[in-house]
């Protein structure tokens, strides 16, 4: 291992940065399917929308499971769920619109990672990023609408 990586740095030489609390440990995150289901037909037509509708017809191929048609959506295809809704970094999402939200966060920042709504203000996203640092609280979108051009 080279002697210049950062780790192998003296601590008066590596950076002054508040260290994120990481996630709780967690059994690994499995997917089972990471495909979107398609709605039948929604490949023939511009009409049909590819959102997942169930086919409801009497004659319907894919309701009735024929062989080489379309998967539908079951309960076997669902993740574990203690994993579900999980990033990878280990946290779940969290919706934060204003610094009183990430306070709610304090005692779960091993658990959820705040997410700053897009509907708030580039002054108090500041202000929340701010409170999320001094928490320790994991911010997924802390660098949108806050840098400045040079």
């Amino acid at each position: 291992v080279p002697i210049s990586t950062p780790a192998h740095r003296p601590p008066s030489i590596r950076q002054n940065t508040v260290k994120m609390v990481a996630a709780k440990k967690h059994v690994p995150i499995v997917k089972k399917r990471t495909k979107r289901f398609t709605r039948h037909q929604s490949d023939r037509f511009m009409r049909v929308d590819s959102a997942w509708r169930k086919p409801k017809g009497i004659d319907n191929r894919v309701r009735r499971r024929f062989k080489s048609n379309l998967a539908m959506p079951s309960i076997g295809y669902g993740s574990n769920k203690k994993t579900r809704h999980m990033m990878p970094s280990g946290h779940k999402a969290f919706l934060v619109s204003n610094v009183r939200d990430v306070e709610l966060l304090l005692m779960h920042n091993k658990t959820y990672a705040a997410e700053i709504a897009h509907n708030v203000s580039s002054r108090k996203r500041i202000e929340i990023i701010a409170r999320a640092k001094q928490l320790s609280v994991k911010v997924t979108n802390a660098k949108a609408k806050v840098t400045t051009e040079v």
